[in-house]
């Protein structure tokens, strides 16, 4: 077993300060990356990027150019980059998985528009909004648009399963959307109900990306469902990262303002960690700045204080390597391989990852 020791900081101004978070990550066979995966997929990627490309042409101008904004902005493609792996780890040689890739990058791509808008995002991946630049109007439209390129790939593909699959994936996806909208502001909001939320806002269409691979490549159920089982898990692991990074990041590596989560409402796993240990002036606190919205100067750093008095953000990591842990016990159906062995260093990376 290693552990690792994951240095994040956070800056406010010229004061800078850091949180120590010891992650048990197990094993590995290489270093905490996507490197092999990314080589192993290089090929189909390429032309998963063609793809997305050339759907994303219209002969109205503003739809590729809203569309490409988000598209272009560097973003890893992780979820397509799932759907090529699965397939290739189930022995797949047909062409249906580029289109899936890409339908799957087209709506974690619609997602992101719209969740900009109902989030009121600034920044993403380090770049102004769609919606500052061209409105909410327009970041909505292109989104719808880009589902509607989305279904008509999945289609294409001819596979009436993976259809299925993806069509739940984004109607679980809009729901966890709006169960995150209802709970925000929520400080009651339990750890049970929060996590409910992330299998579907995010976990969701990992969870499809990496069934569809196993489903094209008709193999048996239990297959099937260990990728879903892989993607589920990795997928919550993923999303509890990201919400102790909120807290824990730098703008430049998040691409992000520090504590957005904070100052837009939301009641991540920290808050709920924090707000069940804290006393009663803490919950004042949270109720005062999550759920009246009365944010004063310093109350990011004053909710950082708290957090790290009760160890919430290393036990939200703790709980992503508990997530990292089934994942990978997921794949055991599987014999041993590159792509295989890629994609569980791809667990370790989004546990162990800055960025």
């Amino acid at each position: 077993m290693r552990a690792y020791h994951i240095r994040v900081r956070y800056a406010f101004g010229n004061r800078e300060s850091h949180v120590g978070v010891v992650v048990s990550l197990g094993e590995r066979s290489s270093g905490a990356d996507i490197d092999d995966l990314v080589a192993l997929v290089r090929p189909d990627m390429e032309r998963v990027n063609s793809l997305i490309l050339s759907r994303t042409g219209s002969r109205v101008t503003m739809i590729p150019e809203v569309a490409n904004h988000l598209i272009s902005s560097g973003g890893k493609r992780l979820r397509p980059m799932m759907t090529l792996a699965t397939a290739t780890l189930s022995g797949y040689r047909g062409e249906g998985h580029i289109n899936l890739a890409a339908a799957v990058e087209f709506m974690h791509t619609a997602t992101l528009l719209h969740d900009d808008v109902v989030d009121g995002s600034g920044m993403r991946r380090g770049r102004v909004t769609a919606r500052l630049k061209w409105g909410n109007e327009a970041s909505v439209l292109v989104g719808d648009f880009l589902l509607g390129q989305a279904f008509k790939m999945m289609v294409e593909v001819g596979s009436i399963r993976a259809l299925g699959i993806l069509s739940t994936a984004a109607s679980v996806i809009a729901e966890g959307e709006v169960m995150q909208l209802a709970a925000a502001k929520n400080t009651e909001t339990n750890e049970d109900e929060y996590l409910h939320v992330i299998r579907g806002k995010t976990a969701e269409l990992f969870a499809a990306a990496c069934e569809v691979g196993a489903v094209i490549g008709e193999r048996p159920k239990a297959e099937q469902a260990a990728c879903r089982s892989y993607g589920m898990n990795l997928g919550i692991a993923f999303q509890l990262v990201d919400d102790a990074l909120d807290y824990g990041g730098t703008a430049i590596a998040l691409g992000k303002n520090v504590g957005d989560d904070f100052r837009e409402g939301k009641v991540t796993l920290p808050v709920v960690l924090s707000f069940r240990r804290g006393d009663d002036g803490e919950r004042v606190f949270w109720r005062r700045t999550l759920e009246q919205g009365a944010i004063q100067d310093g109350d990011v750093e004053t909710a950082i204080g708290i957090m790290r008095r009760h160890r919430a953000l290393e036990d939200t990591i703790e709980r992503a390597r508990h997530y990292g842990a089934m994942a990978r016990d997921a794949l055991a159906l599987f014999p041993k391989s590159p792509m295989k062995g890629a994609l569980l260093d791809t667990v370790d990376f989004c546990i162990s990852r800055t960025h």
